[in-house]
């Protein structure tokens, strides 16, 4: 019999990207995850920001980075600055940083939610490349005569009804950050 549940799997973990992905964009309010995408030279490699510091949110609008280590202050900021898909504009004392969040204009909003529905785009042709890939495989084993054509069509119904219903939970995290973005 022919199995779905990696296809299934792969669809899940297309989705759980998606999620991690709308996460790193910017609503107008602070958020630690927003730094995720922050790459620091540090102990003479590099590596994410989160190994070398601990990121919280005092308020609303604003980031603060503590580095584990006091000397790695201005490589973190200029990291941070250098990141131009954030458009921030962190400022430093010597020991923490401050990383104002500027409330998004309408034109910012529209961008974001444009960078969304690319995001969007991407998985679902992610999850129509699974689903290929899943009757391929069954096709595949018919024509070794592994499977009947009854039981591949079968299958084929049964991965376009995980599609629907993968779309449906895509279309739900879409509206739900389009919302978060271009509420004021």
């Amino acid at each position: 019999m022919f199995d779905t549940k990696p296809y299934e799997k792969k669809m899940e973990s297309a989705i759980a990207h998606l999620e991690e992905e709308m996460k790193k964009i910017r609503t107008g309010r602070a958020h630690p995850d927003m730094l995720d995408s922050v790459i620091v030279k540090a102990y003479g490699a590099t590596m994410p920001l989160v190994q070398v510091a601990n990121i919280t949110v005092p308020e609303s609008q604003m980031i603060m980075v503590s580095p584990f280590d006091p000397s790695h202050v201005q490589a973190i900021a200029a990291a941070i600055r250098d990141a131009s898909s954030l458009g921030f504009n962190p400022t430093d004392d010597g020991r923490v940083i401050r990383v104002p969040v500027p409330p998004l204009t309408e034109e910012r909003r529209r961008d974001m939610v444009k960078q969304l529905s690319d995001k969007v785009e991407e998985c679902r042709i992610t999850l129509r490349t699974i689903r290929q890939e899943a009757i391929k495989d069954a096709r595949r084993k018919k024509d070794a005569k592994e499977l009947s054509e009854d039981d591949v069509k079968a299958i084929e119904k049964g991965i376009d009804d995980s599609m629907r219903d993968y779309q449906t939970k895509i279309d739900e995290v879409f509206k739900a950050k389009e919302k978060e973005v271009m509420t004021v």
